[in-house]
């Protein structure tokens, strides 16, 4: 396994392989790897020549108040376990490569990113759509995966790619979760022992509102209130929202018809979780 961390290096590896044929893949994250990340990397695996994994905690994406101080860095324990999953290259860049004194570009998606975690947290979907379009311009991949946990992110990467023209197949893998539901997050660590088993609530509440769509329910309102109902149980859990939304627009569904995505984001303590799941009214059945 190569570890590189300078971006012209990065780059001429990509193309010296592109030439040859050989089809790059792509897992970003921010490293605090855990199983959800092997998931993704195993699924990449299937899809492509050579892996590249990126492991870069980015600024720009965490607002003044957030944690991007205490954001885990486990660097050893994440490069173990690229290099035991085969990876090809571990990529590694610093802040001041990536954001140099004088950058002063960003890339922002206004209809995707205003909703949702972008009502909450104003300055992280714009972060986000810069660091995966930097990213894709010095790995230059053939194809890129991410969880569907961060559902509307991945939207926000579908829509990017197709909007700048950027020539990437966006990948979205299922979410990895725990035994009770939870879904897998490097910032589960952070949880309390008590907290942690509150945090399954959120993935009981999404349920919620998938059954009362197969119930027959097609009031988004309706639906979104029992999401709630099931969270208010917990008088430890604070909503920061829930969401009845088109899949691929993140509009609000006034009534679901066809297929939804329920989107939910609580705080425990100083912990902030999101989770969704995509339900069918059609076919009567969700997608985890």
């Amino acid at each position: 396994m190569k570890i590189i961390r300078s971006l012209t290096a990065m780059t001429a590896w990509s193309e010296q392989l592109r030439r040859e044929g050989v089809r790059i893949g792509l897992v970003p994250t921010m490293g605090a790897l855990h199983e959800g990340h092997r998931a993704l990397i195993r699924a990449a695996r299937l899809r492509c020549d050579a892996l590249v994994v990126s492991i870069f905690v980015n600024p720009t994406q965490f607002g003044p108040n957030e944690d991007l101080a205490k954001y885990p860095r486990p660097l050893s324990r994440d490069r173990a376990l690229c290099e035991k999953e085969g990876i090809d290259v571990c990529f590694e860049p610093t802040v001041e490569a990536m954001y140099p004194s004088r950058f002063q570009t960003t890339v922002a998606l206004p209809a995707i990113a205003r909703r949702c975690e972008g009502e909450v947290r104003p300055h992280h979907f714009s972060g986000v759509a810069t660091v995966v379009t930097k990213l894709f311009g010095i790995v230059r991949p053939r194809i890129a995966l991410f969880g569907q946990k961060d559902f509307q992110q991945s939207a926000l990467v579908r829509q990017l790619v197709k909007d700048l023209d950027l020539g990437v197949e966006i990948v979205v893998h299922p979410t990895v979760r725990e035994a009770d539901g939870l879904a897998r997050s490097s910032r589960n660590i952070y949880l309390l022992p008590d907290d942690r088993i509150r945090a399954a609530t959120l993935y009981k509440s999404l349920q919620a509102g998938g059954e009362a769509i197969r119930r027959g329910v097609t009031d988004g309102a309706t639906i979104q209130s029992e999401m709630a109902q099931v969270l208010k149980k917990e008088s430890a859990i604070t909503i920061d929202y829930l969401a009845v939304c088109d899949p691929a627009t993140l509009e609000p569904l006034l009534s679901v018809t066809r297929q939804a995505v329920l989107l939910g984001a609580i705080r425990l303590g100083s912990v902030r979780l999101i989770d969704n799941i995509l339900v069918s009214a059609k076919q009567a059945r969700h997608k985890l």
